[in-house]
């Protein structure tokens, strides 16, 4: 039989060459995650509930780090098994070249804060404000916290209001509280 195609389409789909930034979308148990990549560094792990949130968080990633984003999910193959990793419990941490293009530097001072809470651990907003020496910013904080662009990745579920309660996260508050769970499940197994 022949083709109703002026030429022969091939059977596998063509492979295309790496663009400036890679991303990738990946259905995780805690939400829809949007990764993107630059140069080999990790430049977002962000939650794209649905298109629009996608389409936003693409356009900012094409505003700061380069108009060319084309979906490749190969440079992120790294990113997503740490991801399913981390979710499953089997990984405690991230050892992934990540770049803080799309962090103001008061959130890249807040998310270098982050580093002192240690896995199953948490602090609050008010705590994590006075260990980057800004005591007082309890507030800003959270903003920056809420503007992370490297959730997971940088652990900002683990920061919780004094005043109790679970406080905000960009993938709402079930994704927050089922991290922190994951999370105080495998300390406990450490403890044992």
């Amino acid at each position: 039989m022949s083709s109703p195609f002026a030429f022969d389409p091939p059977l596998t789909p063509p492979v295309l060459p790496e663009s400036d930034v890679s991303y990738a979308v990946h259905p995780t148990s805690v939400g829809r995650l949007l990764l993107a990549s630059a140069g080999g560094r990790l430049v977002l792990c962000a939650y794209a509930v649905d298109t629009a949130a996608e389409d936003a968080l693409l356009r900012r990633v094409a505003g700061a780090v380069s108009p060319r984003v084309l979906r490749h999910e190969r440079p992120l193959d790294a990113a997503r098994r740490q991801v399913d990793e981390y979710l499953t419990g089997r990984r405690r941490r991230f050892d992934l070249p990540v770049e803080l293009t799309l962090a103001s530097p008061f959130q890249r001072k807040v998310l270098a804060g982050l580093g002192r809470t240690a896995y199953g651990e948490r602090t609050t907003y008010g705590a994590l404000a006075r260990a980057i020496d800004h005591a007082g910013a309890a507030r800003a904080v959270g903003t920056a916290l809420g503007a992370n662009p490297l959730c997971l990745v940088l652990p900002c579920h683990r920061v919780l209001p004094s005043s109790g309660g679970i406080g905000g996260y960009a993938g709402g508050p079930a994704a927050k509280e089922a991290l922190l769970a994951l999370e105080a499940a495998g300390r406990s197994c450490l403890a044992r």
